[in-house]
């Protein structure tokens, strides 16, 4: 099987690397793809948001399979012209995809199918946020209603940052807080089939201890011991299958990856958000682990035969996710920045360096490319052993003003996680 990744980023390496370790796959192909991917895959070079040219390269190189990993291009409909071109792609739809391009969408998905989540107003003018605002009280959740990369999401004390930040998107959604920690399941369907991964936890502050703005994710971790025996179950019964069955209901089959961010909350589960493609960085700890051959699901989920896999299957042990990030992420993040010390990491007992922000230099050197620069992903025996793993590796990585937390999957080591 000829695979062909579109994307640049962290999820699409991590995506890349378990493709080319499938027994069934002949050769992996990526556009515009990365530097960490150019060691073992084809790059190409294409704009990712033109469907109509990432399905002639598809259709030039001969692939079998499509995935395509970042949300904008999945809403921007390529997935569309791939399927139109006659070739089997991995991900939803442009009007499935709107369960993340819009917030409003999804809220409305979601009461339809009665999922429990938050309850939420849709706001488009001071007044009507000033009036959220009172009603909920804080801690203010303020969400961007389109794409914003992980970083649409402000959750505060201030009234005023909450304020401003809605005041710098064009629709906002405003919702009740969850309370209790977050897990994030994710789960591969064709429309009708639903298969669930194993749980995993992301951590989505800038700073140890939860502290900082919010970012595109700076690290994750999985299994997750501390979760109910019978999490994954409830999501599918009470989150993901009643979702997939009103979307086929609409007419519009969501098919592709279905993550859903959850609030395990004193009341029960609640959805926090969903995302129409693998999330980052947890992609690169679940996979790690995966067990069943990644191209598998990936094309029953694109020819609608998901029905006859079965369930994923696991590698035993726990895997972690320390991102690395460039001096000033997420605000304002430094580029051009030289990076060494990726291959001595790599050589490491368990460990995966994954490039997302890299690029080359005119000199040929390895640079900063973008806000979170690396993530690097370990597996081991025990958590514990994944934790160490992982953070010898940062150890061995070098940019100047870098910086990562350092409390990744810490609070799950010490079992000081409660529900």
């Amino acid at each position: 099987m000829k695979t062909l990744v579109i994307g640049t980023g962290g999820r699409e390496h991590a995506l890349a690397l378990a493709l080319s370790r499938d027994p069934q796959v002949t050769e992996v192909h990526a556009a515009p793809g990365n530097p960490g991917i150019a060691t073992f895959a084809t790059l190409h070079t294409v704009d990712p948001l033109d469907g109509d040219a990432v399905a002639a390269l598809a259709r030039e190189i001969g692939a079998d399979l499509v995935v395509v990993g970042p949300e904008a291009p999945l809403v921007a409909g390529v997935a569309d012209a791939v399927r139109a071109a006659g070739i089997a792609c991995f991900g939803p739809s442009r009007e499935a995809a709107q369960l993340e391009g819009s917030k409003a969408f999804a809220k409305q998905i979601m009461a339809a199918a009665e999922v429990p989540t938050a309850m939420a107003r849709v706001c488009e003018t001071p007044e009507q946020v000033a009036e959220a605002l009172d009603a909920f009280g804080p801690p203010y959740v303020v969400k961007d209603d389109a794409l914003a990369a992980g970083k649409g999401v402000v959750v505060t004390d201030d009234r005023a940052a909450a304020e401003q930040h809605a005041a710098s998107c064009d629709r906002v959604v405003i919702e009740e807080f969850l309370d209790g920690p977050e897990v994030s399941l994710f789960a591969i369907t064709d429309g009708e089939t639903v298969l669930p991964l194993q749980p995993a936890q992301d951590f989505k502050r800038a700073y140890d201890g939860d502290e900082g703005p919010n970012t595109g994710g700076m690290g994750a971790y999985t299994p997750l011991d501390w979760a109910p025996d019978d999490l994954v179950q409830e999501v599918c019964r009470r989150v993901l299958v009643p979702t997939v069955k009103e979307m086929a209901a609409r007419g519009t089959p969501f098919s592709g990856l279905l993550y859903a961010g959850l609030a395990l909350t004193s009341r029960g589960v609640r959805v926090v958000e969903f995302n129409a493609r693998f999330g980052d960085p947890e992609t690169q700890a679940l996979l790690a682990l995966l067990q069943t051959p990644l191209s598998t699901l990936l094309m029953g989920a694109a020819q609608g035969t998901l029905g006859q896999v079965g369930l994923p299957q696991w590698r035993d042990g726990a895997a972690v996710t320390v991102v690395v990030a460039a001096e000033d992420y997420p605000a304002s993040p430094a580029k051009g920045d030289v990076i060494t010390g990726i291959d001595d990491a790599d050589a490491l007992d368990g460990v995966d360096v994954i490039h997302a922000g890299t690029a080359r230099n005119d000199a040929g050197d390895l640079v900063t490319a973008g806000g979170r620069v690396l993530a690097v992903t370990a597996v081991g025996d025990s958590l514990a052993q994944a934790r160490e793993r992982a953070y010898s590796g940062v150890d061995r990585i070098e940019i100047r003003g870098a910086h990562h937390r350092t409390d990744i999957a810490l609070a799950a080591e010490q079992g000081r996680i409660t529900l």
